[in-house]
């Protein structure tokens, strides 16, 4: 595991046996409700290109993001990722790569994707298997895989396997991560169980590797995409993440 000069990282990390967090909502115990099932969800298909999301250059703001969430980005934030919800009760959704030049917002990649199983919400709250919508710092990543070259201090670790009685599907979707901030302490490790506005509210939401359908919370893409978002996503470039369903979005 890489040093990143964080007590309670390691802590985290050591700690990870007992309080194992499923990503995706998890919440004590290692579960959001679950159980096998977790992850599992049936009939969803991967989500197509967002509208407005096509390859372009010098953008004055990000496509189909509308003031009520434009205005949360922060004014020195230089890395969007968008998550493009296809719709307030779909699963499917599309993750895009914007970053800021000297001559605007210019797209970097584009990814299927997949968000809760229930699809967004303004008021998550732990076992709603619905992704909160808004805009959330990216600072702190890891996985069960080593380092595949990330810029955000990378924890390695075991502790990310999902549990033996979870789906076979899903038993890579923790192979990498990025943790969203959602109801966490930034720079720590994604492993680590604080929760400063109440387990009720649910926490460990990610960015991680996608099974082909919804998930209890977390946005998963492929493992080209996981692998590109972590080599791009840069801690100087104070990197944030946009999501909600195409309607909320642009609101």
């Amino acid at each position: 595991m890489r040093t990143v000069g964080s007590a309670v990282r390691r802590a985290a990390v050591a700690a990870a046996g007992l309080v194992f967090l499923a990503g995706c909502g998890g919440g004590a115990g290692g579960r959001d409700g679950g159980g096998k099932d977790d992850g599992a969800g049936k009939g969803e298909r991967p989500g197509g290109p967002a509208r407005g999301a096509s390859a372009t250059t010098h953008l004055k703001n990000i496509p189909e993001v509308g003031t009520a969430l434009r205005s949360r980005i922060p004014a020195d934030s230089r890395q969007v990722v968008a998550v493009y919800g296809r719709g307030a009760d779909s699963a499917d959704a599309t993750v895009v790569l914007y970053e800021k030049g000297a001559k605007g917002w210019d797209q970097k990649g584009s990814w299927a994707a997949h968000n809760g199983r229930r699809g967004w919400t303004v008021n998550h709250h732990e076992g709603d298997k619905r992704s909160p919508v808004g805009v959330f710092t990216l600072t702190d990543a890891g996985g069960v895989l080593a380092d595949p070259g990330a810029r955000l201090p990378y924890t390695h670790s075991s502790a990310f396997a999902p549990p033996s009685y979870w789906s076979k599907n899903t038993r890579h979707d923790f192979d990498y991560v990025v943790a969203i901030n959602y109801n966490r302490v930034k720079g720590t490790s994604p492993l680590d169980p604080s929760r400063p506005e109440g387990q009720s509210k649910g926490g460990g939401i990610w960015l991680h590797m996608d099974h082909g359908s919804g998930t209890s919370a977390c946005v998963s893409v492929s493992k080209a995409g996981m692998q590109a978002l972590l080599r791009a996503l840069d801690p100087a470039r104070y990197p944030v993440v946009v999501m909600g369903d195409r309607a909320r979005l642009a609101a």
